[in-house]
């Protein structure tokens, strides 16, 4: 199934062809003669409009090298940065602005993020309206086929929605494209009760997660938004909604959703969920179907690789621009005999792959072996201290490893897919839930969740140390392992302002803004004077 997803998502859609949300104006604009008329003629076409809009969501959702919601969320947060590193990584100042939370209405980026973001909803939009005028049954298809495809593509767009409404909160609710030309704001709790909707009245049509349906929006996948949804159902409704959160996520974890690969249960292995055969993991709920083979890459190299000279260190075809790493502090986080950092990072001296031959640095260090350090400044000048976001150098931070793409030889090479929910992200969801509703205090059934995630990360002679109790699993202690478990996972920030941590805690050279209007980013200035019912957010100027 995953080729067969990854055939007809290479193939331009109707979707594309017909229209979309325009980057500005929210307008429909026509790029051919191809209409729905002389379309979705069969499953293959009716399957290219539903799945046009999952395949754009990775340019904004994926560390694929998009500034979209991924990179806002990561860099904005207290584990992964892109600080300059000698002639290279300034770029305007746009990652340090977001380290140091000093962003404003005129970020290029931010205006980036809102245009693809709104961009995929217009394609979702447009392919709902163009689906249901389609006459399923002479496709080839079912009605009951075509209740389930439209509450697909339904669910989609609630998705869309939600990470809209996570980023910027009080937003536009439009279901028609091109309609209307202005439409007004809506507040927050306006699109938490549009996209619950959405969800409640859509999820129990979709099918049940399978290897069919990798690289589609399943049964299983719309419990773990549900999940997701109530979890910060305080933040963004202003009601807390933790019985809702236990119930969903309880949904998920006793497989009502469906699975991928037999019961719904926690990969054993901590690599599992994200090596190259990771569309067979056992804890996989729903992710982009990416493959080399079938042309739709999953190309994280360009944010979290080095230059090409550390291609020879995994064996691999592609590098990066050595952009971002990961904080001094977050790296800290862990325990040295944590096996997450072993695996998940790169660190200390880097060698050609299965070899004691150094990779060779190329600028601070030019001619000498390169040595991933724990620290942000130029230790090449003698510096001390705890460096800032414009002294870095190309060797300075941990550096990700958690998705293995293996070696360029490898049979599934580059076969990765990347993961939007996993059943860990579900445990930790329902232990959070189940302390909040208990003053704080952790019972034995959020403990039992936790543990049978961190379990993974030590060896057993480590374990009787290293298990949580109902007295050591603390809030603040849960919010450290979830960063621990879910770096890399684009979760961050969501996490901090669930914990009213973003705006008030302090990491690395960064402190706290206090100001609790931060939580959400500015609706770009370009926006705000196209759109007239379009208000900007509390705290910033136009």
């Amino acid at each position: 199934m995953k080729k067969y997803i990854n055939k007809i998502a290479a193939i331009l859609t109707p979707a594309a062809l017909l229209g979309t949300v325009a980057c500005m104006d929210l307008d429909e604009t026509i790029y051919s003669e191809l209409s729905k008329d002389n379309f979705y003629n069969n499953k293959v076409e009716i399957m290219q409009g539903v799945l046009r809009p999952f395949t754009h969501m990775q340019a904004w959702l994926a560390p694929t090298g998009q500034s979209g919601y991924y990179y806002h969320g990561e860099m904005a947060a207290d584990q992964v940065a892109w600080p300059q590193k000698g002639r290279h990584g300034y770029d305007g100042g746009d990652h340090i602005r977001l380290h140091y939370h000093e962003w404003t209405a005129q970020e290029n980026r931010l205006r980036s993020a809102w245009s693809l973001m709104w961009a995929g909803l217009g394609y979702v939009n447009s392919a709902l309206q163009d689906l249901q005028d389609v006459d399923f049954v002479e496709a080839g298809l079912t009605e009951e086929d075509k209740q389930s495809i439209l509450a697909e593509v339904k669910v989609m767009r609630a998705y869309h929605y939600m990470r809209i409404m996570d980023m910027w909160g009080n937003v536009l609710i439009v279901t028609t494209v091109g309609e209307p030309t202005n439409p007004p704001t809506a507040s927050r709790e306006e699109v938490f009760a549009f996209v619950e909707q959405e969800l409640l009245d859509n999820v129990e049509l979709l099918q049940p997660l399978s290897q069919e349906m990798v690289g589609r929006v399943s049964k299983a996948a719309g419990y773990a938004m549900l999940s997701e949804l109530y979890l910060n159902a305080e933040k963004w409704a202003g009601t807390a909604m933790w019985d809702k959160c236990i119930g969903y996520s309880d949904k998920v974890i006793d497989g009502e959703g469906g699975s991928l690969n037999g019961s719904m249960e926690l990969d054993p292995d901590i690599l599992g969920p994200f090596n190259n055969t990771n569309h067979l993991s056992s804890e996989n709920i729903f992710q982009f179907a990416f493959s080399r083979q079938g042309g739709f890459t999953f190309s994280w190299g360009g944010f979290y690789f080095g230059y090409s000279n550390m291609s020879e260190a995994l064996d691999v075809t592609f590098s990066g621009w050595n952009a971002f790493v990961v904080i001094p502090s977050a790296f800290d986080a862990y325990d040295e005999n944590d096996l997450r950092k072993e695996e998940w990072f790169l660190f200390g001296p880097q060698y050609k792959y299965g070899t004691t031959d150094p990779i060779i640095a190329t600028e601070e260090y030019d001619g000498q072996p390169m040595v991933y350090v724990n620290s942000i400044r130029r230790n090449s000048e003698g510096a001390t201290g705890e460096g800032s976001m414009t002294e870095g150098e190309e060797n300075s931070g941990a550096r990700f490893n958690k998705y293995r793409s293996g070696t360029k030889e490898d049979e599934n090479y580059q076969e990765n897919d990347y993961i939007i929910y996993r059943l860990t992200e579900i445990y930790f969801n329902k232990a959070e839930a189940l302390m909040r509703q208990n003053g704080g205090a952790a019972p034995q059934e959020a403990v039992d969740l936790i543990n049978a995630s961190r379990s993974r990360a030590f060896t057993a002679a480590d374990w009787a140390t290293e298990m949580y109790t109902t007295s050591s699993l603390t809030l603040d202690e849960l919010l450290a392992e979830r960063g621990r478990e879910f770096i890399f996972e684009g979760k961050r920030r969501t996490d901090l302002i669930r914990f009213s941590k973003f705006t008030t805690a302090s990491w690395w050279d960064h402190e706290p803004s206090n100001d609790a209007n931060m939580e959400l980013f500015p609706i770009p200035h370009v926006q705000t004077a196209l759109n007239p019912n379009l208000v900007q957010n509390p705290g910033y100027a136009e």
